[in-house]
Formats: structure tokens, sequence, C-alpha cells
């Protein structure tokens, strides 16, 4: 049997640069100067894929990991045929993160949303109590099947309307427990819950974008991509909700540059959000350094309209030092926004010309590309990634019997905050 080793790193504050240790579940800087993100700094500058590792945890090298779990499935990188050959792209490559056996993409709940999961609940000094995660929808499906499978308490926090993402092949242990937000309620009222709810004693938040085993969990798509390549892509699409996967890969890029066998360039992020909800687009498309204002009644009514109800954040690591705006200036970024239609038409072209079905954001990413390619944006001759987020969950709920879960609570939108904490405090009693 493989004995794994934690892996050795430390943390770095980008508002000072000083650098700490990862003692208690950091997700700032101890002496924090202005809002910013702190960066895992790993011993091991030039990675090994661990092939005696299974899934995810081949990339343990660049993942701030004490411990492997079981039942992780890794990003699968491989050529395009099909979509290259429509689009006239020499060099297109797809990282796959979903269920598609036949690729060895093994992610059961459909989405790269576990390579987050698999890395957070691994982390170093994991706190003690119940972790508290707030979801759009494939978030919470992703961390609910890893927490039940190794037994980690966690308390989810989902609008109701995205209930129907909370679907797994199996029960779950009774340590996942899940709330939700009334009928009309989107993702920023999620995290209004999960708020609420880390200021109870013994709930801890997970932390998204500032934990920096979710972001290099994520990162791994690229770490995929780039050890299969054997270079730095030149374009990185991808469908952004917060951003942060974005931010990941931007942060992998760098530690591939301090690798130095894989190329010297930088990727520039292509990203896209489903139209009309673009916030992040309009704030970038002024070059924005903070996010413009949005009320929350256009915000709700946009959410309603979009297919990919994932992408829906209205409030992402933007602005905060090392954050989206930070990776889209380094990386002289885009964004595009896409219509349902069109991701529709791209996600049919998926199926048919590669194979497999696609989960709504990856097909806005889908979308992008061909949108990308057919006015000029990149060049055909180029290295292209695309980071397929989620796809195979058709293809893995006809293969398997579903269940469907309900929240245990279910809060108005207006309901006394007070009263909210009272209420999540007696489910645990």
């Amino acid at each position: 049997m493989t004995v794994f080793k934690p892996t050795q790193y430390h943390l770095e504050s980008l508002c000072c640069g000083s650098e700490f240790p990862d003692n208690n579940w950091e997700l700032q800087c101890p002496s924090p100067h202005q809002p910013s993100l702190i960066r895992a700094v790993y011993d091991i500058k030039q990675i090994r894929i661990h092939e005696e590792y299974s899934g995810l945890y081949g990339f343990a090298d660049w993942l701030p990991i004490e411990k492997m779990l079981q039942g992780s499935g890794a990003p699968v990188t491989y050529k395009s045929v099909g979509i290259a050959e429509l689009l006239g792209l020499e060099q297109l490559y797809i990282t796959f993160n979903g269920y598609w056996p036949e690729k060895g993409a093994l992610m059961k709940s459909g989405t790269f949303k576990e390579c987050e999961a698999f890395s957070v609940c691994a982390r170093k000094n994991n706190s003690n109590g119940i972790m508290v995660v707030a979801s759009a929808g494939n978030t919470a499906r992703a961390f609910a099947r890893v927490c039940s499978q190794n037994k980690i308490p966690l308390l989810l926090t989902i609008p109701l309307d995205n209930i129907r993402a909370l679907w797994f092949d199996d029960q779950l242990d009774p340590c996942v427990r899940i709330i939700a937000c009334e009928s009309g309620g989107d993702y920023f009222d999620a995290i209004h819950l999960s708020n609420l709810a880390v200021e109870l004693d013994g709930f801890y938040p997970e932390g998204g974008a500032k934990n920096v085993a979710r972001r290099d969990g994520m990162g791994t798509t690229v770490l995929s991509a780039v050890t299969t390549i054997g270079k730095i892509p030149d374009y990185y699409f991808q469908a952004i909700g917060s951003g942060t996967g974005a931010i990941a890969a931007w942060e992998a890029n760098m530690r591939f540059l301090e690798d130095g066998r894989f190329g010297t360039n930088k990727m520039k992020l292509m990203l896209s959000q489903n139209s009309p909800f673009l916030p992040i687009k309009e704030a970038w498309d002024q070059r924005s350094p903070v996010m413009l204002p949005m009320d929350d009644e256009t915000a709700r009514k946009q959410v309603e309209v979009i297919n990919a109800k994932v992408l829906s954040n209205r409030k992402p690591p933007y602005a905060i030092k090392g954050g989206l705006y930070d990776a889209l200036s380094d990386s002289d970024g885009t964004i595009i926004g896409i219509a349902n239609e069109d991701a529709e038409k791209a996600s049919e072209l998926f199926s048919q010309l590669e194979g497999n079905d696609l989960e709504p954001a990856a097909a806005v990413a889908v979308a992008s590309l061909i949108q990308a390619v057919n006015e000029n944006l990149i060049d055909r001759k180029s290295i292209v990634m695309l980071n397929i987020t989620g796809g195979g969950i058709e293809k893995f709920k006809r293969e398997h019997s579903i269940n469907y879960l309900k929240p245990e609570k279910i809060f108005p939108l207006n309901a006394d905050p007070s009263e909210i904490k009272n209420q999540i405090a007696a489910m645990f009693r």
C-alpha cells in the first residue's frame, strides 16, 4: 500500500508579502493591510504526477493537503478532433471534468467542483466543527458527496430554485445537512444564510475563493492540461460565476512559469458569462477595478432567465488583491457574454462532435469559443485549452438510480437573522 506524505508548503499574503504556516484553516493574512487573497507556496517547484496516488491526488505536489480521501476523480485532457475541425483549430485541447468513464473521467457529481471538495476536505489543519458551504448547486452536490463518503460534518445553504441540482446515486450520510432560501432567492441569498450560520459556535466557513485548497483544487484542470500537452496553452476558455476557477488557472500558470519546463507564456483568460446576467463582464469592459452597482431585484430577475444558474454570483472575488481583476489584467483577458440559445446550440454540437453531454455552464464556455473563433479573437494555430467544467451528467443519470434531496428548512428572504440562527442551532442539538 502506498504511504502518502503530507504536502510541504507555506502561505503567503498578497497584501504585504508576509509568509506564515497554515496552522488553523487560514483564510487571510494574520495582519491584513487591505482585502487580499493568500496563496500556497509549495516546497516542490517542479511538479511530478504521482501515478501511485488515486484520482485528484496525483497532483499532490501542488495541493495543500495532509491526507487522501476516498472516491476522487481527476480532470482528463485530450486533443479535440470534432470541435477542432469544425472551428479550424489546429491545437484545441479539451480538459473534461465530469463523468466519462471511456475517457477515464470519473467525477460522479459531473462537475469540477469535486476538484475543490476533495482538496478542501483533505487540507492540512482541517478545522474541527461543522463546515458551512454556500452554493448555487454544483458545489453543494460535490461537497455533499465528498463529505458524506468521508464522514465530514457539513451544512449546505442553497437557493430553493436550484434544489434539483442535489441529486445522488446513493443515500447521504447524516453528517450532511441542507437548508435553503425560499423560491425567488439566488446564490447571494444562500451566502447570507451561510454567513449567519458561521456566527454560531461550532461552525466554520469553507472560505470560498479565500481557501487556498479550493483554488488549487480547481487549478488541477490546468495541471492536467499542461502536463498532457507539454506546454502552457496560449488561451484558456471557461465560463465563470465567481471567477475563482479563472484565478486558480492564473495561479497555476504562474507555478508552471516557476517550474520552467513548459514555456514562458501567460495564458490569455477567455472567460464567459450567461446573458443577461453579466456583472463581471460589465465591470471588466469598463476596466473598473471594482464591481458596478446592481440592485437585488434586477439581479434576481436576470438569474431567473439564465440557464446556467451556477454562474449567478453577485459578489465575486473581483476587486480583492490577487482576485479576478488582477488575473484579467495580468493575462490581458476577455469576457464574452453568451445567450441561452447560443449555449444550447453549442451543447448540441459538443454532444454530436465530441460524444458527451454538457452541464449548462460548460455549454456557455463552448459557445464562447465558437464566438471567439468567428470574431477572430484568437489565432487558430495557437494552443487552446477549453475547460469543460461539467459534463456527463445525463449519461450518469441514465446509468444509475438517482435520488433527489430536499432541504430540512426553507427560510424566507426577509426572515429575521436571529430566528434563522436559532433554527439552525436547533438542527444540531
